[in-house]
């Protein structure tokens, strides 16, 4: 599972909370991005989370679950992301939850199709902020400490940068790129042009495309090519 989204560059996440038209959803599937990421901090369900997916089996492309709920966790997906959000004073976030639901469904998981991913939420005034109360005040050597002890501490697949709503601060990013070696860097939040996909793009492994898809369509089919023709910067020089 790990080979598999060292392929992915550009992945659009959709919510079950929102609606999005079957034209919409179309253009969104066949755009060329290399998977689709379902997932939402609130109001999801097994029931919209079933809907989605089905909706978008209709397509040929990986489709995954991030886990932010357990009683949404729905069967079928080809991969499940579950976010531990590093920088939450909460205990619940980080492990908390999780050990609740091994303790629950252990035997059912089929770990060959989980990964971890080490959450830094850098909005405070998003709505995964709130929820998990997340340090966001963070510096950028604040953000980069927490990435390396997802990379070199947890040896976690995935450290994602989450900034939800809006653009995120790329000195900070570019600061988390050079201390990152070994985890997949994803970058999500505030992308509405090709020019702020690029700037991502130059800076993070995958970078993930949600809220545009529901306020401009159009602008979000562009940033899959901007992502993809995009070289990645080398930070280590």
């Amino acid at each position: 599972m790990r080979q598999t989204i060292q392929l992915w560059r550009h992945v659009f996440k959709l919510d079950p909370d929102r609606e999005l038209g079957e034209a919409e959803l179309a253009a969104v599937c066949l755009s060329g991005t290399d998977a689709i990421l379902i997932g939402g901090s609130t109001g999801v369900t097994y029931e919209n989370t079933a809907a989605l997916l089905a909706r978008v089996r209709q397509f040929e492309l990986p489709c995954a679950l991030e886990i932010s709920d357990l009683e949404a966790a729905v069967p079928g997906f080809d991969l499940y992301l579950i976010p531990m959000v590093l920088n939450s004073p909460e205990p619940d976030w980080i492990l908390g939850h999780h050990r609740r639901a091994i303790e629950r469904y252990g035997s059912f998981i089929p770990w060959e199709h989980f990964l971890a991913e080490g959450y830094i939420v850098l909005n405070g005034d998003s709505s995964v902020a709130r929820l998990t109360g997340a340090d966001s005040s963070l510096s950028e050597e604040g953000a980069a400490a927490y990435a390396q002890i997802a990379d070199k501490l947890m040896s976690l697949p995935i450290v994602y940068l989450e900034y939800s709503g809006t653009f995120g601060n790329m000195g900070t990013v570019r600061t988390v790129r050079e201390t990152v070696e070994h985890s997949q860097l994803f970058y999500g939040g505030g992308i509405t042009c090709e020019t702020e996909a690029e700037q991502a793009a130059a800076l993070c492994d995958t970078v993930v495309v949600g809220n545009i898809i529901y306020q401009d369509v159009q602008q979000a089919l562009l940033t899959v090519q901007a992502v993809k023709r995009t070289p990645q910067i080398d930070c280590t020089t």
